[in-house]
């Protein structure tokens, strides 16, 4: 990739997968802009002016026709002012415009590419590359480490966001359907499992011939930080300065803490090493192997057997 470039990059993957942090770390350089979720159905109407009616909604042909205009103002850094007042509800919401208007205006008067941080867009990786030009880095992470994450956060996923759009099911979901509808409400390992599978399994579909994606997994870079992040920056054409080597250290120290806290789930700051494994104490054994036995069928081809067993 040229340097010079200034096609969009793509940052996605299932959520709590370390795409704030990859997205981040990404964005370090003053050749980047970091913009957070347009796909996010809680998404600010001043970043992105089109509704999104789900989570991890699927753009393609058939469901672009306001997203795609949207995609276009946000990559060209114009901010839709007047809509974010009007949305406006607390001092939080005033503060974020303020952020997120600098950002846009240090984008388009210094050119910076944009980075878009956004989970949710897993399943459109392919209009992202052809309708914009991304290139796309998609993070994975052991599925007992995604299941563990979504279990202490009390986060359990409403699998009917997916069943509710038909082109998804349709074009990639619909040998899963049974599992969905019959999965309880309140099994949030076994939620975990399935959507990781379905997650990764649509990514390895995609296949090794597209040369705008990149795929890493969450462990590799949180052992070796600094070359994982600087094989990226080639890969994307960035500069890989002594100020971004020294943010990424800094973010993933061993004098961070190793665990970060449930009020601050999107903070960077952590000793990268010692997350790694956490999923080992918050996982019964139990657990553990319903998260292996669910993820087994896609889950070798990015972790192999001794992953799964003891530190």
């Amino acid at each position: 990739m040229n340097p010079e470039s200034k096609s969009p990059i793509l940052i996605t993957g299932a959520h709590r997968t370390g795409t704030t942090w990859v997205g981040k770390m990404v964005a370090a350089g003053s050749q980047t802009a970091y913009i957070s979720e347009p796909l996010n159905v809680l998404h600010r109407p001043g970043v992105f002016r089109a509704a999104v009616p789900y989570w991890y909604f699927y753009l393609c042909d058939e469901t672009e026709k306001g997203a795609l205009p949207a995609f276009h103002d946000l990559l060209a850094y114009r901010y839709h002012l007047m809509a974010e007042i009007r949305s406006l509800r607390s001092r939080k919401d005033f503060l974020r415009m303020g952020r997120d208007l600098g950002i846009f205006l240090r984008g388009r008067l210094l050119r910076q590419r944009p980075v878009l941080k956004d989970p949710f867009a897993v399943f459109s990786i392919p209009w992202f590359i052809e309708k914009l030009g991304a290139q796309v880095i998609v993070t994975v992470r052991h599925p007992a480490a995604f299941a563990s994450s979504l279990k202490r956060l009390n986060w359990p996923f409403d699998f009917g966001d997916l069943l509710a759009q038909s082109r998804l099911m349709r074009d990639h979901l619909e040998p899963y359907r049974r599992e969905m509808e019959h999965l309880p409400a309140d099994d949030i390992v076994a939620q975990a499992s399935l959507l990781w599978r379905m997650i990764y399994r649509f990514v390895a579909d995609l296949g090794p011939a597209r040369p705008n994606l990149r795929v890493v997994r969450h462990e590799d870079l949180s052992v070796n930080p600094v070359e994982g992040f600087r094989d990226l920056y080639a890969f994307l054409g960035l500069k890989f300065t002594a100020p971004v080597q020294r943010r990424i250290e800094s973010a993933s120290s061993a004098d961070n803490p190793k665990e970060l806290s449930r009020s601050r789930v999107h903070a960077v700051r952590l000793d990268s090493r010692a997350n790694l494994y956490n999923w080992r104490k918050r996982l019964t054994p139990e657990e553990v192997n319903r998260v292996r036995k669910m993820t087994e069928s896609v889950s070798h081809l990015y972790y192999a057997d001794q992953e799964w067993g003891p530190e």
